[in-house]
């Protein structure tokens, strides 16, 4: 027997190495790898070993199998990903011991095995037929077979090597392998190789008389379908059965349907190649999918609209409170279309924030317009297949969206709501918003073809309307056919007539109530919208309405009470503690404090930023969670103030000589924009020259290096955010003063709007004119 060695160990997972075979497999864990590299500065050999369970991230001597293969690593390459490829030759069976080392990577006490007794060179010829003999049949029975097996049968000759190349080769388990690898002597190998051949061949006759089975089974099913058609053609000429077939029925239906000359030749067409289909077959079936879709098309199919102005006018104001943008828009396509009886659909699109009643206010216009009204999400959409249709050859083809909405309206005038059109994306099936060109241009949808219907279909009578949350996101030649029209941010005024009006009544009647049974205060309504919601939209307001009906409805239900009204005093025990506060303006005026204006998502807030002037070596400190663009912002204006430091007397070397500290509280909150310039370059100023900013000022804009204010987005929510915080002065570039003079008097009562060109203006109106 040979001597213990030590010797680098492989964990293998689900694979068993035996002697005589040469085979490459992948290798990611470190130790593995560590092994393989020690191996390699040796004298390339190691000991390679299953693990008993694959999953087993870090197997240690209980996880192993005892019995393993000294091998030999003939090459090693490294791969991508910290993985190495190693082919590697089976050497010696042997045992492991144990393990002397487990990190860096472990190193296996093993012993070398020999083989058991040896049978006769009689018996080792008679163990070499029978396996050959065994082998051939198994080729015959299985095609498939790795082409390795047949050289075993012709080439090698002694009984061990055959053996163990045929076990390496044969469909078997880990496990299975494993035991061939530790049966000691080669009868046994023999047997156990022998049972596994005779299985397999078992296995294949088997499978052979299924396959046939099978194709008997084929071959009657054609020959009933034979038969079949030859007794319908026979019943046919004896006058047995009623000749009107689906063919005769889509015929009659054909001549019903309301379409142009060419879409009917079209239909017939399809018809007549339907008709000399086999009955049954795939290609029948998808024919007619395809037939009754193009029939039950609405092509020249067109319902009758209201001319009446004064009749969807008194709709559009039944359905929603304010939007006056939006309703006279649509009586205006109201009345050029009772004048020249057909006007050009607009495309119209509704942007505002998330809950402004956006797709609410298309499904009103199509009541006033007497259209059928079809909704289409596009939020999400990436494939241009959702919107064209898919190709009748691919599986499970269908119409596109458009097509299908139409077929759902049933008339080729509905009002069409694209929702969400700003989501829509792309990605290697093609690009959804150039699909939405042809859709949505005038000049082009009157022939908009859908790949399934290979037909033109005319959308110019359809009055598309979508709605975007953002302008930014839509692509600017999809943007350019649609006409915008902005629903901005309500009130609270807006918000208290809208629940009043539309909201208490819908979640009444929603949740069961009745007028005598629950009611809500004017005062603890306007409660509700200032300190428990905070949203651009009403969607919050009608979910916490919605609360409130609910614990009514228990209460009633429960005998507590016949009655619930909701106050002010009672609101905090239905609804628990308040949850929106308002930063009210500052009590004193304060140096390097001043209150700028920001519009997020859910309407206008205000934004605090304090500065800092402290002895040090000139560096400027930002903090809050500034974006790239605020943070540019803050060094041009500290920019600028450096540039007129000597108009304020400031010292020439007192930048050098000072840091800058820059804070925006709340600094997990993300705050990114282009309109806090000219807020910073105040508060920097007050905190170099120590003049105190006016408490009840607020302001908002752009900065540019000389001192030019640039004008802003939002303003209408700016406003609102600053009168919630009873600030009485509001500071905005002179180029805004349009957007301020659009605004109704609600936003801009009891606000003091002072319009500036230039920052010495806005130092002048924040510091109250104070010398420094």
């Amino acid at each position: 027997m040979q001597e213990k060695c030590y010797l680098p160990t492989v964990a293998m997972r689900g694979l068993t190495v035996l002697p005589g075979m040469v085979l490459h497999f992948d290798i990611n864990r470190p130790r593995s790898m560590e092994a393989v590299n020690k191996a390699m500065v040796n004298d390339q050999r190691l000991f390679l070993v299953s693990q008993r369970e694959a999953e087993e991230e870090k197997p240690e001597m209980d996880g192993l199998y005892r019995i393993g293969t000294i091998g030999r690593v003939k090459q090693m390459l490294k791969l991508p990903n910290q993985t190495i490829r190693v082919l590697v030759e089976g050497l010696q069976r042997a045992r492991l011991e144990g393990l002397q080392k487990e990190e860096p990577y472990l190193i296996g006490d093993v012993q070398p095995l020999e083989d058991g007794e040896e049978p006769d060179a009689v018996s080792q010829g008679a163990m070499v037929r029978v396996i050959r003999e065994q082998l051939e049949a198994y080729l015959m029975e299985t095609p498939q077979a790795p082409k390795e097996l047949r050289r075993f049968v012709m080439d090698v000759e002694e009984p061990g090597a055959l053996l163990n190349g045929v076990a390496g080769l044969l469909p078997m388990t880990n496990t299975a392998r494993q035991r061939y690898l530790e049966e000691d002597t080669l009868t046994g190998r023999f047997q156990m190789i022998g049972q596994k051949l005779s299985n397999e061949l078992e296995i294949g006759k088997v499978k052979k008389n299924f396959q046939e089975m099978v194709k008997n089974r084929i071959d009657e099913n054609q020959k009933e379908y034979i038969l079949r058609e030859q007794m319908k053609l026979i019943r046919e000429e004896l006058g047995e059965e009623n000749s009107s077939t689906d063919a005769d029925n889509y015929m009659q239906e054909l001549e019903k349907l309301r379409a142009d000359k060419s879409t009917k030749e079209k239909i017939a067409k399809e018809i007549a190649r339907f008709r000399a289909l086999p009955y049954g077959s795939q290609e029948s079936s998808l024919a007619r999918t395809y037939i009754e879709t193009l029939l039950e098309m609405p092509w020249n199919k067109s319902a009758k609209e209201t001319m009446d102005l004064k009749r969807a006018a008194q709709v559009l104001d039944e359905d929603h409170y304010g939007l006056e943008k939006v309703k006279d828009r649509v009586l205006e396509y109201l009345a050029v279309r009772a004048l020249n009886g057909k006007g050009e659909s607009p495309i119209l699109c509704l942007v505002g924030p998330p809950g402004t009643g956006k797709t609410s206010i298309a499904r009103s216009v199509a009541r006033a317009l007497k259209r059928q009204y079809v909704r289409i999400c596009l939020g999400g959409v990436r494939d241009e297949a959702e919107i064209r249709g898919h190709r009748k050859t691919y599986v499970g083809a269908m119409p596109g969206r458009i097509a299908a909405g139409i077929r759902q309206a049933g008339v080729r005038n509905p009002l069409m709501l694209l929702d969400e059109i700003d989501k829509v994306s792309s990605d290697y099936k093609g690009d959804v918003s150039s699909a939405l060109l042809e859709v949505l241009d005038s000049e082009q949808n009157s022939k908009f073809r859908d790949h399934y219907l290979e037909l033109p279909l005319d959308l110019s009578d359809v009055l598309f309307i979508a709605t975007a949350n953002t302008t930014q996101t839509i692509p600017g030649p999809l943007l350019d056919r649609l006409e915008m029209i902005e629903v901005s941010s309500y009130t609270e005024n807006e918000k208290y007539h809208i629940a009043d009006q539309y909201l208490v009544e819908k979640q009444r009647k929603k949740n069961g109530l009745t007028v005598k049974q629950f009611t809500i205060s004017p005062d603890a309504l306007k409660k509700l919208i200032r300190n428990y919601t905070r949203e651009a939209g009403v969607r919050s307001l009608e979910r916490r309405i919605g609360e409130l009906c609910r614990k009514a409805a228990r209460e009633i239900l429960e005998g507590k009470k016949e009655k619930v009204h909701i106050t002010c005093r009672n609101l905090e025990h239905y609804l628990g503690k308040e949850m929106i506060t308002f930063e009210d303006a500052n009590e004193a005026d304060a140096v390097g404090i001043v209150r700028g204006l920001a519009w997020t998502s859910v309407g206008g807030d205000t934004l605090q930023i304090e500065v800092n002037v402290m002895p040090g070596k000139g560096d400027i400190s930002l903090t809050g969670q500034m974006g790239d663009v605020m943070k540019e912002s803050a060094q041009t204006a500290i920019s600028y103030i450096r540039s007129i430091s000597a108009g304020y007397q400031i010292p020439e070397d007192y930048f050098e000589r000072h840091d800058i500290h820059i804070h925006i509280p709340e600094g997990a909150v993300p705050k990114d924009g282009p309109s806090a310039g000219i807020t910073m370059a105040t508060a920097i100023l007050s905190a170099v020259t120590g003049t105190s900013v006016r408490a009840d000022v607020a302001m908002t804009g752009e900065i540019t290096l000389r001192g030019r204010v640039l004008p802003i987005g939002g303003l209408k929510e700016k406003l609102l955010a600053a009168k919630m915080a009873h600030l009485k002065r509001v500071i905005v570039p002179e180029e805004n003063r349009r957007d301020v003079e659009e605004l109704s008097r609600e936003i801009t009562d009891g606000l003091e709007i002072l319009y500036v060109k230039q920052m010495d203006q806005v130092w002048q109106a924040a510091a109250g004119g104070k010398e420094t």
